[in-house]
């Protein structure tokens, strides 16, 4: 099988798969568990109408699952061929640390909540983020997490890792033109909702 890939990748390895299927399937799970909670407070009711224990337990949720998926990640890599022309250590630590910079800033900016889809729980911002690393790009975390993707296939110096960090790119923009929207129209419903209760004053 490697042999379809001229030795750089090879295909016979299962991990590569399980590696694949873990980052497809995060973001699609988180999306379709938010959704349900905001038309249907599914896991609210699961709390007894607590949202905010709801919320947490789905960011644990989501924490857990990302370790999984990179886990999974290093376990493939390891069962990958090594190309001394593509193991690059010190682009690799440059891009380890840039992508954990913004990855970790979000968190501190957003908050728990902020960052695991609270305001799919009725748990919204006064106002939008605008500092860093939101000044420099709309979704730290995901371009962030793409970057240390492919520091980690660099430092490894396996060239599946970038084929894998390709699909964690072209997941991600697809889960923004679903999330995007979403979370706009959430809180022009919420500005809507404040003004008329103004004009009802």
């Amino acid at each position: 099988m490697s042999q379809l890939t001229g030795g750089l990748i090879d295909l016979s390895q299962n991990s590569l798969y399980f590696s694949a299927l873990a980052i497809a399937f995060n973001p699609t799970f988180w999306n379709i568990v938010a959704r349900q909670e905001y038309h249907n407070k599914t896991l609210t009711r699961l709390f007894n109408g607590n949202s905010l224990r709801a919320c947490y337990a789905l960011a644990l949720t989501i924490f857990g699952l990302g370790l999984l998926r990179d886990a999974l990640y290093e376990r493939a890599l390891r069962h990958q061929p090594f190309i001394p022309a593509f193991h690059h250590p010190y682009i690799a630590y440059v891009l380890l640390a840039t992508g954990n910079t913004l990855v970790l800033t979000s968190y501190y900016a957003l908050g728990i909540t902020g960052t695991f889809l609270g305001d799919y729980f009725g748990i919204l911002m006064d106002e939008p983020v605008t500092g860093f690393p939101f000044n420099v790009t709309g979704a730290p975390m995901y371009w962030g997490s793409t970057m240390s993707f492919l520091g980690t296939s660099l430092l490894y110096g396996r060239p599946a890792g970038a084929l894998l960090t390709i699909q964690v790119f072209l997941v991600y923009l697809g889960a923004l033109q679903f999330e995007d929207p979403f979370t706009s129209q959430i809180y022009a419903e919420r500005d809507k909702r404040e003004k008329e209760g103004k004009k009802a004053k």
